[in-house]
């Protein structure tokens, strides 16, 4: 009983979606090359605020004002500092594999001290390095720029009005990149290919799809999440290596995937995946009666046929609840079948959540149940 969708997405008061599965390309579904992107990260100041700043028991952002006069050569008491338009904040940034210099990024803002509000604040120039040993690390940006929080905060006396959160925000192209991620894409000939969902069957068909568009053994799968491809001779030059790796990244795969449900207890958001299979069984919760049972039968051929005995199985649903509603489901019942017959009854999704994990907990349900 494998069903045709890719995804049965269940929403309270929201229909259900259906997603076909067709072939997805290389690109989308894998990593091409072993370098990794980078964090970074860095201590700043934010200046301009309007009296929404850290105050006095910030120290920490008192002595980042004191220190930053202090390196124009103005001298100041730290003491006599009310940085109330100033806030010290963490700047974080993600340094793409590939990001070459000269090229910006967007950059992250959250407060660090008792500042209310981050609107209208502007960045100083501050240092990105490597959060494993920041103070020692070489600047791979810098970052600085006027903040967005897509939000706002106002107040007068008692009564405040909020949207969003203030505390937090985006410095779109906020940084220039001034070192780039040593590394090649291509080492001794060879490309690899790294799954974002690792798998063998996955990995197996990636391979043999590449060989089968090139014409040629060139992939083979190395383990549960990579691909290794040697680049074909008329490729070698590296100006033909960026366009077999262009061949490549578009080549459609039809990834396999463990059965699996995704349930959001929280908000009551069910995903069904495909491969979900459902063995006999009988559930009673609260006022309804589920139950999925088996039928062989001995089909026997057409008398001078040439045909053979055969067994038929036939697969039986039914839903009851207490006020008399019975629904049927016969021949292959499919999980799909089950929450359809729910559904005409009203069953909430948070029902519908407990009634999977007795499935589960019974072995009838032949699926991963992830809880998130």
């Amino acid at each position: 009983m494998v069903w045709n969708m890719k995804y049965i997405v269940l929403l309270t008061l929201i229909p259900m979606i259906f997603i076909h599965s067709k072939g997805i390309r290389v690109k989308d579904m894998a990593k091409i090359g072993s370098l990794e992107s980078k964090e970074l990260v860095g201590y700043g100041i934010v200046t301009g605020l309007d009296g929404t700043g850290d105050g006095s028991r910030s120290m920490f952002t008192v002595q980042s004002v004191a220190n930053m006069l202090e390196h124009f050569g103005i001298k100041v008491d730290k003491k006599s500092l009310k940085p109330k338009n100033v806030a010290a904040v963490m700047v974080m940034a993600t340094l793409p594999a590939y990001g070459k210099k000269g090229t910006k990024i967007d950059v992250s803002v959250s407060s660090l001290g008792d500042a209310k509000s981050l609107q209208g604040g502007n960045l100083l120039i501050t240092p990105l390095t490597d959060p494993v040993s920041p103070s020692k690390s070489e600047v791979y940006a810098m970052a600085s720029g006027p903040i967005s929080i897509g939000g706002f905060n106002f107040g007068s006396g008692d009564n405040s009005v909020r949207k969003n959160y203030t505390l937090v925000g985006r410095i779109p192209d906020g940084a220039r990149v001034y070192k780039e991620i040593n590394g090649n894409l291509i080492r001794e000939g060879k490309l690899s290919i790294f799954l974002n969902s690792p798998d063998y069957t996955t990995s197996v068909r990636t391979a043999k799809s590449i060989n089968n568009f090139i014409g040629e053994k060139v992939a083979t799968s190395v383990d549960i999440a990579e691909i290794e491809i040697d680049l074909p001779k008329k490729y070698q030059d590296r100006s033909k290596a960026m366009e077999f790796v262009a061949l490549i990244e578009n080549v459609e795969v039809s990834p396999d995937e463990k059965a699996k449900i995704v349930v959001n207890e929280r908000t009551g958001t069910i995903v069904i995946g495909e491969n979900v299979k459902i063995d006999p069984v009988a559930i009673s919760h609260g006022n309804l009666s589920i139950s999925i049972e088996d039928e062989n039968k001995i089909v026997q051929p057409n008398p001078y046929s040439l045909g053979t005995t055969e067994t038929e199985n036939n697969r039986e649903l039914k839903v009851e609840e207490e006020r008399g509603k019975v629904i049927n489901l016969k021949d292959n019942t499919t999980l799909k079948d089950l929450v359809d017959s729910l559904n005409k009854l009203g069953v909430s999704p948070r029902d519908m959540i407990s009634i999977f994990q007795s499935l589960k907990q019974a072995g009838a349900l032949r699926a991963d149940l992830v809880l998130i």
